[in-house]
């Protein structure tokens, strides 16, 4: 434990960045796993809307530095991917 003022601050903010980190994670993994239900079961209009949430959660992410931009684009190309593949 850090005795410095402000290692001690410094260890409450790290703390407090990691919870939220964290739910934004959660939040668009939970996302991607919806979409991911709805592709499997074909329900291509809800498919469509879910994509769209997944993809707004996944920019946001890479946005924020939670995940990096090229892991971003890897998982929209792969979820795009799926949807196209529904769509055809």
């Amino acid at each position: 434990m850090p005795n410095i003022k402000s290692a001690i601050k410094r260890v409450k903010t790290n703390d407090a960045r990691r919870a939220h980190n964290a739910t934004i994670k959660s939040a668009m993994r939970t996302a991607i796993k919806k979409f991911e239900a709805l592709a499997v079961n074909k329900d291509v209009e809800n498919a469509k809307a879910a994509f769209a949430d997944a993809s707004k959660k996944i920019d946001k992410a890479a946005q924020r530095g939670i995940i990096h931009k090229n892991a971003a684009a890897r998982f929209k190309s792969r979820l795009a991917k799926k949807l196209n593949s529904l769509s055809a």
